[in-house]
């Protein structure tokens, strides 16, 4: 502290002047997307998975925080798979000027993710498809896998290809139902050039992409270079903030919420945001409290990345190396949880000027 500045503080203590009675900073105005609409805001169920929350539970949760819609990611988070059941929800939350979006996890029956908990992938599919009709959701989220299947035999290619094969199964249901399938860049299975080769070959008059900007490092990637080249193609969203810094073996990547990371500049990405993704909500979707390591210095690594180009790496390791250790803790407690969501939704709205409710 230099002379000014200590003079400065000093005479604000004697002054008895708190902090909270200084003038605050104005909220940024509202951020129009490229069709000169302002951007939905949003929530994703898993952010506070903790509370256990489930259908018209979580719609009041939402709707006490003013949210434009609510992104629930796990079936039995509707709280019954009846349909009847879910139709009754999208007007419960209709009331309460809440959208709901609905999403669920594998359909790629050769990943190790997949679960028979919806039968096979293509029935999975199905029910999914058909709960997003009677919910409102005009979009399924679905996931490939994990960062676990580009290690299986054929690679993460194969189980691309194995969810293609899922995804044709189910196109003229999705046309009929006027649902389209959103698949998630999810947990580093695949990267964003892979994901817009997925959607590509299923077909993009009924597959789209469910963008995630933390999962995007986990496959090397720069979020903002994720997001140039997904834009087009995305449908719905699950976002949050990181932190990214290097180690002895590589780098670590740990999510935060909104303003606490070090890697994204918010400003500049949601700009771009607006003008790729005209129309498309942003929900947030903290998960805080972990660190995951990416040994990029150990040669065995680079096998489950065989097409990965030194340009791309170089992007990323920038990110790495600019960045700094942030701390750990209880990602599972419902007080963390909750503060995360608040201290993002507070952020999006106050510095980048998200949200038409409020």
């Amino acid at each position: 502290m230099n002379r000014r500045d200590f003079l400065t503080s000093t005479a604000l203590a004697t002054a008895g002047l708190a902090v909270s009675s200084l003038p605050l900073q104005a909220a940024a105005p509202a951020l129009l997307d490229a069709n000169g609409q302002k951007i939905r805001l949003g929530m994703d169920n898993f952010a506070v998975r903790a509370l256990g929350l489930k259908g018209k539970a979580l719609v009041d949760y939402a709707a006490k925080l003013k949210l434009d819609t609510l992104f629930i990611t796990d079936l039995p988070a509707l709280g019954s798979l009846e349909i009847s059941a879910a139709e009754e929800l999208r007007r419960y939350a209709a009331d309460q000027g809440i959208q709901i979006l609905l999403g669920s996890w594998s359909i790629c029956p050769t990943s190790k993710s997949f679960k028979k908990d919806w039968g096979t992938a293509e029935e999975h599919l199905a029910t999914g498809l058909k709960l997003s009709k009677a919910v409102g959701s005009p979009v399924f989220r679905v996931v490939l896998g994990s960062r676990d299947d580009r290690r299986t035999p054929g690679g993460i290619e194969a189980r691309m290809e194995d969810t293609v094969k899922v995804l044709m199964a189910r196109r003229n249901l999705a046309l009929d139902l006027g649902v389209k399938v959103a698949m998630e860049n999810h947990a580093g299975d695949m990267t964003a050039t892979e994901l817009a080769w997925l959607v590509e070959a299923a077909g993009r008059e009924f597959v789209g992409v469910n963008l995630d900007s933390g999962n995007a490092l986990w496959t090397l990637e720069d979020p903002l270079e994720s997001l140039e080249k997904l834009g087009p193609y995305t449908l719905t969203t699950s976002l949050r903030d990181s932190a990214v810094w290097e180690t002895e073996k590589g780098c670590k990547v740990q999510w935060t919420a909104f303003g606490e990371g070090q890697c994204i500049d918010w400003k500049t990405y949601f700009q771009r945001f607006a003008a790729l993704c005209p129309g498309v909500a942003v929900n947030v979707e903290t998960i805080g409290g972990f660190a995951v390591e990416l040994p990029y210095q150990e040669a065995e690594f680079w096998n489950a990345f065989p097409k990965k180009t030194a340009a791309d790496f170089v992007r990323f390791q920038a990110i790495a190396r600019r960045g700094k250790a942030v701390t750990q803790f209880d990602g599972n407690n419902k007080e963390q949880q909750e503060g995360e969501l608040a201290r993002s939704l507070t952020y999006l709205r106050d510095t980048v000027g998200l949200g038409v409710r409020a």
